[in-house]
């Protein structure tokens, strides 16, 4: 019989977009990978088609209900006993922390923690979160250590920013001889899938296109990206000011639909809605913007440095490790969207250092975030995990 992997993911999407190649890499060598996510028949009938075991999940991302909570833990310890999985990797903070515990409870023999980003509460500064945001930060802190703390696991960390705080907090183990996490940058992108692409032309009857393209959540800073629209169209700045992407609304910064159809109708912002054809619609923008307040490891910034463009983000934990400033974008400051303004009007005033630094963004999401080398260092994570609790290959 083969042996079995489990992936867990927030979303079924999420799978297809972030950890698909690594499951097809695992069906090579000869695994039955199964994918659980809550329920999504059409990505569940495409991933069937192509050898995966899907299991719909009861998980919802944003909502804190104990009582969901805890069917959520059930169902996987119920999935766990049926499925008796060689190899568990648990996605983002649900499938970590409750996914994780389930393990933990039940000895899994390896298991696999990808921590994706700090989520909601960790965004929030110390200083500025109410009691409530607190308290639940404290809670899901423990809840970490459990699901961390089982000697069977080994987390991956997307950036060096995130580690810091889970070991200040004491949320992952000390990483004896290595064992314990290992630090893999971002998720990759098929570098021929999203080839460099020259800049659209810039002529009297076209104006530069300046692209927003992720999630419509005030946390990925599309609020500043308006307010700079704002601005710049009212200094008379020559644009296009575009969003690309879907709302969200179970995350509790989606921006809501009142919001965003007043920003379309006040004719600041275009809305060219959620795309399956990233590789095109990126090629059809001039600069990027993502001003995000805090990521894992963002593939939309990767996706646009893959393509060559300059790209303006801030300068905040996960977007500083894809843009390096003055080398192939701008960083601004978290929340700015006045230095987001300055950013943007910058590199659309300056078309011969936008597209150094185009060129920059292409030679950099080549050497450091292809999907090779993400595959790579996955299955490395899985062979060390495997190897330590003596399931090998």
């Amino acid at each position: 019989m083969a042996r079995r992997l489990l992936i867990v993911v927030q979303e079924a999407l999420f799978f297809t977009t972030h950890r698909l190649p690594v499951g097809l890499a695992m069906q090579k060598r000869g695994w039955a990978v199964h994918v659980a996510a809550p329920e999504d028949p059409a990505i569940a009938a495409r991933l069937a088609a192509q050898g995966f075991i899907f299991h719909p999940i009861p998980l919802t991302r944003s909502r804190q209900n104990p009582l969901a909570e805890l069917r959520l833990l059930l169902v996987l310890i119920g999935l766990y006993l049926k499925l008796r999985p060689d190899l568990l990797h648990l996605v983002s903070i649900k499938p970590v922390v409750w996914g994780g515990i389930a393990a933990r409870l039940l000895r899994l023999p390896a298991v696999i923690h990808a921590i994706t980003g700090l989520g909601y509460i960790f965004i929030q500064a110390e200083d500025r979160a109410d009691r409530k945001t607190g308290l639940l930060r404290g809670l899901v802190a423990w809840l970490y250590r459990q699901a961390l703390g089982y000697d069977r696991s080994m987390a991956i960390f997307q950036n060096p920013d995130d580690l810091a705080v889970f070991e200040a907090r004491g949320m992952v183990p000390p990483n004896t001889e290595g064992n314990r996490w290992v630090m893999i940058k971002g998720c990759g992108v098929d570098m021929q899938a999203f080839a460099a692409q020259p800049e659209p032309v810039i002529d009297d009857a076209n104006a530069p296109v300046v692209m927003f393209p992720a999630r419509l959540l005030g946390d990925k800073g599309v609020r500043e990206f308006v307010a700079a629209a704002e601005q710049l169209r009212a200094e008379g700045v020559r644009a296009r000011f575009v969003l690309v992407g879907r709302r969200d609304p179970d995350n509790k910064t989606d921006i809501g639909e009142a919001v965003l159809q007043g920003w379309i109708e006040s004719g600041v912002v275009e809305y060219w809605g959620f795309s399956q054809d990233m590789p095109a619609m990126l090629a059809r923008a001039n600069l990027i913007v993502m001003p995000s307040y805090r990521e894992g490891l963002p593939r939309g910034l990767i996706e646009a440095a893959a393509i060559g463009r300059a790209i303006v983000t801030t300068d905040a934990p996960g977007c500083r490790e894809v843009v390096r400033h003055a080398e192939n974008g701008l960083l601004v400051p978290v929340g700015d969207g006045k230095a987001t303004a300055d950013a943007i009007r910058r590199l659309l005033q300056d078309p011969m250092l936008r597209q150094r630094l185009a060129a920059r963004s292409r030679a950099i999401a080549v050497s450091e975030f292809s999907v090779e080398h993400f595959v790579e260092a996955s299955l490395a994570a899985y062979d060390r995990v495997l190897r330590l609790q003596g399931a090998g290959l």
